[in-house]
């Protein structure tokens, strides 16, 4: 009797497809963007996309790499999650390492997979891949769709998960039938999680041994990570440490939590960071973790990191405290939160001058340093002149590998949201379509996409997407004609077996960025590049720049395989 009374209910409602209830349902999360690629199994999304007046654009990648690293580079600029939209089988595998990279750098990502109709699965249909499978370990969460009437409720809860607590890719497989079936259109909507509930408030006593143990701590230093970044906690981060007059190092993904330019500032910890930064945290009584992961890149030998320091670490995420590095004190909860109480705490230091004296003298004494010459571009300096021209308003997005490290030390950030590398995975392919996500999520700002030669080939097809967008992304190859990254651990650690790593045959990167109708230029000349970036940077629209670099030029400071935080080769000349 209840079946019948509900399907005469149903008889008097609207009655819409699965298809329509998700564009509506995006509508609602107010999405003004979305990245994807068409195939079989979303085609009725796409004609729901088609038949719409939803005020979104979408973006049609040419690989579905692309749209999902374009989803990373927006999520990373606007805060905002990342749609993606790709079809079953290859078009759902294809987003297998962007969802990896978001899911360890903490981007928001809301996924719609296309999937074979439900009487077909696991028949090894035509395009069926096991979503729910592949991608339980690296989502925050998954779903499949079984019913379209959940459609709407599972929507929802996406983007509450993305975005809460620490933020991660969600993925919603649904299988092509659910598009076409037909729901009331008020389809119900709310959700309640009771087994997720992230803790944002702090625990007061733990704030208050945290305050406690920089009361009395004469070596005190800041290590911030991206935590900052995603919490908009970069204010409290500074009005902290300039309060307390607290030297502040970043991770790679930190950077421009904190003013990269400010006298407080140590620079990047990690392998390839500042002796300043690395001697801090080596000798520091107390080390204060806000929002950073203790990776490896970041740690060295773990036995020698920070040997000497009680630990505190501050973390939204209460699998990362005490994961790698032992904490005295953990504080779970947000770091903008976390900051303002301690903001709130009544903290008196004892006299820390001359800590204070010995990591500046450190700074001074120990500058990132590189070597230019009269025949080629020194790519440190490269950087240096993007960073003036631009006066440090740029967002820079880059691949993996010595182009990044060098970004990451020549060119200070000190805002937030500027910097979108891939950190924990380390993505070759990533900064181009990262560049064209950043762009249209903030349209008015100067984006820069710093890639190397070998990265800018793994997704270069994206400059279909800069053309038809006539998005002004400047694309600048640090050319050294090879796999720099590898070449150098080879020289370093392979005795200069350059196996595969060499790229003795690039394209003409200028006749190809023609070919998609976009502006190239090539410069070769240290003479030159100042002429040429003024150029680039005035140029209202799209330009592939290929910059000739030294190919033997190493990424210095390095802490090899295997050894501690402070003990870093190529610190000096």
């Amino acid at each position: 009797m209840k079946a019948e009374v509900r399907d005469k209910v149903e008889e008097t409602e609207e009655m819409i497809t699965g298809a329509d209830l998700l564009i509506e349902s995006l509508v609602d999360e107010q999405v003004d963007t979305i990245f994807g690629y068409p195939g079989g199994a979303v085609l009725p999304i796409y004609d729901a996309l088609y038949r719409s007046l939803a005020p979104f654009k979408h973006i049609l990648s040419r690989h579905e790499q692309g749209s999902i690293h374009a989803a990373e580079g927006y999520a990373r600029v606007t805060g905002k999650p990342g749609i993606v939209l790709a079809t079953s089988g290859p078009g759902a595998t294809n987003l297998i390492t962007g969802i990896t990279d978001a899911l360890m750098d903490s981007l928001p990502l809301v996924i719609f997979t296309g999937q074979v109709a439900k009487g077909v699965i696991g028949t090894d249909a035509f395009q069926e891949s096991d979503v729910m499978g592949i991608t339980t370990p690296i989502t925050k969460y998954n779903y499949q769709v079984n019913h379209v009437s959940e459609l709407p409720r599972i929507i929802k809860e996406a983007f509450h998960i993305a975005v809460t607590g620490r933020p991660g890719p969600v993925v919603i497989d649904i299988p092509k039938n659910i598009s076409q079936e037909t729901s009331p259109a008020r389809s119900q909507r709310d959700f309640y999680l009771p087994g997720y509930q992230p803790t944002k408030h702090p625990n007061p006593l733990q704030i208050g041994k945290l305050a406690d143990a920089l009361s009395r701590s004469k070596k005190p230093i800041l290590l911030t990570g991206a935590g900052v970044v995603t919490a908009k906690a970069s204010d409290e981060l500074k009005a902290f440490a300039e309060k307390y007059q607290l030297p502040v190092t970043n991770t790679l993904l930190g950077l421009g939590g904190f003013p990269g330019t400010s006298n407080l500032s140590l620079g990047m910890a990690g392998m390839h960071g500042t002796y300043a930064a690395n001697m801090g945290i080596y000798e520091c009584d107390l080390l204060i973790n806000i929002g950073a992961r203790f990776d490896d890149r970041l740690t060295g030998k773990l036995e020698h990191f920070a040997p000497d320091a009680k630990v505190a670490h501050i973390d939204i995420d209460p699998a990362e405290i005490g994961k790698n590095i032992s904490t005295a004190i953990p504080v779970v909860g947000d770091a903008k939160e976390a900051l303002k109480a301690l903001l709130n705490s009544d903290i008196e230091l004892p006299d820390h001058k001359a800590w204070k004296e010995k990591l500046e003298h450190n700074k001074t004494t120990y500058p990132l340093w590189y070597e230019r010459s009269n025949d080629v571009i020194s790519p440190q300096w490269l950087t240096e002149q993007v960073y003036r021209m631009s006066k440090g308003e740029a967002i820079v997005t880059t691949d993996v590998g010595q182009h990044q490290m060098w970004a990451a030390q020549h060119y200070p950030f000190d805002k937030p949201n500027r910097w979108v590398t891939s950190g924990g995975l380390g993505t070759m392919g990533f900064g181009f379509p990262a560049a064209i996500g950043a762009q249209l999520g903030a349209p008015n700002d100067l984006v820069v996409a710093l890639v190397g030669d070998g990265g800018f080939q793994m997704t270069l097809q994206e400059l279909s997407v800069l053309k038809d967008r006539n998005l002004p992304v400047k694309v600048i190859i640090v050319n050294n004609e090879a796999l720099g990254m590898v070449r150098q651990w080879q020289e370093s650690f392979y005795e200069e077996r350059y196996s595969e790593s060499l790229l003795s045959t690039n394209p003409d990167f200028v006749k190809l960025a023609e070919s998609y109708g976009i502006r190239g230029l090539r410069v070769d000349k240290e003479d030159d590049v100042v002429e040429v970036l003024e150029d680039v940077f005035a140029y209202d629209g799209p330009v592939v720049l290929d910059c000739r670099v030294e190919q033997k030029e190493s990424v210095y400071p390095m802490i090899a395989p295997g050894k501690g935080i402070q003990e870093m080769i190529g610190v000096t000349k």
